[in-house]
């Protein structure tokens, strides 16, 4: 297979096909999946009840100020897995549409 020069219309193309992320959108995404999943693993826990209820997952205590395996720590958790969210999904995003842009433009 030999290579040859990518023409101007062949780069418009690759660029097309490619498609883009919007980090603002991954990061309302995530953001809710985030808070979502820690806010109902909590409540989970609370509603199950028994002897030692969350003593794993209040170990995210130490890691996020406030939150505790509670009620109002379930509210907490929601707005640490909110934040934690959005900025996974905005910075995973971005990386992909910076892999993206250097592909398309090495073809």
């Amino acid at each position: 297979m030999s290579a040859h020069p990518v023409t101007g219309e062949e780069r418009a193309l690759i660029e097309a096909a490619v498609a883009r992320m919007r980090a603002g959108i991954f990061a309302v995404v995530f953001a809710m999946l985030g808070g979502t999943a820690l806010f109902l693993a909590t409540a989970w826990l609370l509603i199950k009840g028994g002897e030692n209820v969350g003593a794993t997952l209040g170990l995210l205590g130490n890691y996020l100020p406030g939150y505790s395996v509670t009620w109002p720590g379930s509210l907490v958790g929601l707005l640490y897995g909110a934040a934690i969210g959005g900025a996974a999904g905005w910075s995973l995003a971005r990386i992909y549409n910076r892999l993206a842009r250097g592909r398309s433009s090495q073809a």
